[in-house]
C-alpha cells in the first residue's frame, strides 16, 4: 500500500503538475494540504478523478485539505470526517475501526503561535483517544514543526524561529508517545538531507537547503510494516515536495 501527503500550496495553480504525478505515482490514499481554494473552485475532474473517492475540504483561499483513496484498496463507500478539533478547514479522516487515515494541515503559527500550540495537544488527545479504541492510524500532512536539528539544513538552524522551537518540537514527541511512529525517521535515522519544504529564494529546493515538516505517522503496528518512503523533490512547483511512504 502506498501512501503520500502533499501540501501543493494552491490546486488550481498545481491541478496540472497533481494530475501527471498522480498519473505516474498511483498511491492507495493521497492527502493533500493548503489548497487555497472554495468548493467551487475545485475542477470536476479532480472531483470525479478515476478510481479514488474522495473528500475536498475547503472553504476560501487559505488552509483547505482533501483526501483520496483508491477504490480498489478501500471500497467504493469509505466514511469520512472531521475530528471535533478541526478549525478552518485543516483536517479531513476517513476510515472505520480497523484502519483511519488523516489528512492534517497544522497552523503554521507566524501569526497566532498559542493556537499553534493549542492545535497539536488537541490532536494529540484525539490521537490518543483513536489509538486508544483500537484502531490503527495513519496521520499524514504539513505539521509545520521540524523535529530536530537533523530535519533543519545546517545553514537553516535557528531554534528561535516558529516550527524550530523547543516548546513545539516537545508537543511533537508527545504526539509521537501516544503510539504513531515517524515513518521517515525511522527508516532512514542518519539522513540529514530529507527535507520537504525549502524557502523560495535563493534556489533552496535545487540546492536542497530545506526543513523537513512534511510527515507520515502511522500507529507502530503499521510503521512495521513499513519497506520505504520517499520525497519527491523534483515534483511540482509547490514550495513543499510530496512524500510517499510505502507498506508491505
Amino acid at each position: 500500500m502506498k501512501i503520500a501527503t502533499w501540501n501543493v500550496n494552491g490546486i488550481r495553480a498545481r491541478q496540472a503538475q497533481f494530475l501527471a504525478w498522480l498519473d505516474d505515482e498511483q498511491p492507495d490514499a493521497i492527502c493533500l494540504q493548503e489548497l487555497k481554494a472554495a468548493p467551487p473552485q475545485i475542477a470536476q475532474t479532480l472531483l470525479e478523478l478515476p478510481g479514488y473517492v474522495g473528500r475536498w475540504h475547503c472553504a476560501g483561499p487559505y488552509s483547505g485539505v482533501s483526501l483520496l483513496l483508491r477504490e480498489d484498496t478501500f471500497g467504493s463507500e469509505p466514511v469520512f470526517g472531521h475530528p471535533s478539533f478541526d478549525r478552518d478547514t485543516r483536517v479531513v479522516q476517513a476510515g472505520g475501526s480497523d484502519l483511519t487515515i488523516a489528512s492534517v494541515y497544522v497552523p503554521n503559527g507566524g501569526k497566532d503561535y498559542q493556537d499553534k500550540l493549542r492545535f497539536l495537544g488537541q490532536m494529540t488527545e484525539w490521537v490518543a483517544d483513536t489509538l486508544a479504541s483500537g484502531t490503527q492510524l495513519v496521520l499524514c500532512g504539513d505539521m509545520n514543526v521540524t523535529r530536530g536539528e537533523i530535519d533543519v539544513h545546517v545553514r537553516e538552524r535557528n531554534t528561535k524561529l516558529v516550527g524550530q522551537r523547543e516548546d513545539e518540537r516537545q508537543l511533537f514527541e508527545r504526539l509521537l508517545a501516544t503510539g504513531l511512529t515517524d515513518v521517515t525517521r525511522t527508516l532512514y535515522p542518519d539522513d540529514d538531507e530529507f527535507f520537504t519544504w525549502w524557502a523560495p529564494w535563493r534556489n533552496h529546493r535545487d540546492r536542497n537547503v530545506g526543513w523537513r515538516i512534511d510527515y507520515v505517522l502511522a500507529a507502530e503496528s503499521l510503521a512495521k510494516r513499513a519497506v520505504d518512503c520517499v520525497v519527491r523533490r523534483a515534483v511540482g512547483t509547490s514550495d513543499h515536495g510530496p512524500v510517499v511512504a510505502i507498506f508491505d
